[in-house]
């Protein structure tokens, strides 16, 4: 377990306090939403540090927000003294790309396209690896869980089932690398990660009509709300279970809409999202230590998500109001 002091993030947390105040703000997202064109609504982005888009507009889009996703995680990396504060939040990017590999193999596609950068292992060399079966660069828990997922491929013919098992061994790493970190507050993090991931699934599984059973097999170990107590209730039963944690809001807005014909489930996502967005948003509230350095990976991933949902929606042609509806709560 680690043993970082407060003081060892000082410099980092300096710089960082620095660079939040070119993130992208709510006065910012309202400028690029009512922008008269796209050009204007690029101008913001520039504004926020980032690169210019080609002439595929789509296309460089991805291209710019992998490049400067890429970015972050190596700068900060190269300058915390613990680099699993990072790790934690490049996890989800090598599982992608492992379901991607999986996936790509039993259907004998070729995967690189849909390969993302950002992980821990450079998307070429773990193709690579890959296709001649040696991961000995990835973790041992990445290296069973996507031989596991092959063979459950191989034997059910169902990519959900896959997933999953790439789903526990990526939330395995997670909760194992923060508290090997020793910092409370990524593991707070980690298991609100958890509890959203399952809210989700067992408001989904009771849209279904699923069993306890079957939504038993879908949850996820090492949140704050056991699985086993999830999978026991249903419908306002959920509310009660997360009423005195931060997704209280959306538990019990989530209880309501576990009818099939309930509706839509945007307003629940939100929800789910901003709690975890209010969670770190405290970390803005310390002047030094590696709060400040969680709180500000989760805030540009945000970032880079709120980019993506208004430059997409303005080259579909949405109205102001729709993209409007489709954003989370601000970090900054």
């Amino acid at each position: 377990m680690s043993h970082r002091k407060d003081t060892d993030y000082l410099s980092i947390s300096t710089r960082i306090h620095a660079m939040e105040t070119r993130m992208l703000t709510r006065e910012r997202m309202d400028r690029m939403i009512d922008a008269k064109d796209d050009g204007e609504a690029l101008k913001v982005l520039e504004e926020c540090g980032y690169g210019e888009l080609g002439r595929d507009r789509a296309q460089g889009l991805e291209a710019v927000l992998a490049a400067a996703r890429s970015a972050v995680f190596q700068d900060i990396r190269a300058a915390v003294p613990d680099g699993s504060l990072v790790e934690v939040f490049q996890l989800k990017y090598d599982y992608h790309n492992a379901k991607t590999l999986v996936k790509a193999q039993a259907q004998e596609l070729d995967p690189a396209r849909l390969l993302l950068s950002g992980g821990r292992y450079d998307p070429r060399q773990l193709l690579e690896g890959w296709q001649r079966d040696d991961l000995r660069m990835c973790t041992q828990t990445f290296r069973d869980a996507a031989a596991q997922a092959r063979e459950v491929l191989a034997a059910t013919l169902d990519p959900q089932q896959a997933d999953l098992v790439l789903d526990r061994a990526c939330y395995e790493e997670m909760g194992r690398l923060a508290k090997e970190s020793g910092s409370e507050f990524l593991q707070g993090y980690v298991r609100l990660s958890v509890d959203v991931a399952n809210l989700r699934a067992a408001v989904r599984c009771a849209r279904l009509d699923k069993s306890s059973e079957f939504l038993l097999q879908v949850l996820l170990p090492g949140g704050n709300v056991s699985r086993r107590s999830i999978a026991a209730v249903k419908g306002e039963g959920l509310r009660d279970l997360f009423q005195t944690g931060a997704l209280a809001e959306a538990a019990a807005l989530g209880a309501k809409l576990t009818q099939p014909d309930s509706g839509p489930l945007t307003a629940f996502e939100a929800m789910c999202d901003n709690a975890v967005t209010a969670y770190l948003s405290s970390a803005r509230r310390v002047p030094f230590g590696e709060q400040t350095v969680i709180g500000y990976l989760y805030a540009r991933e945000a970032e880079l998500t709120t980019v993506r949902t208004i430059m997409s929606g303005r080259m579909a042609g949405l109205d102001a109001d729709t993209i409007r509806s489709r954003l989370r709560a601000a970090y900054v």
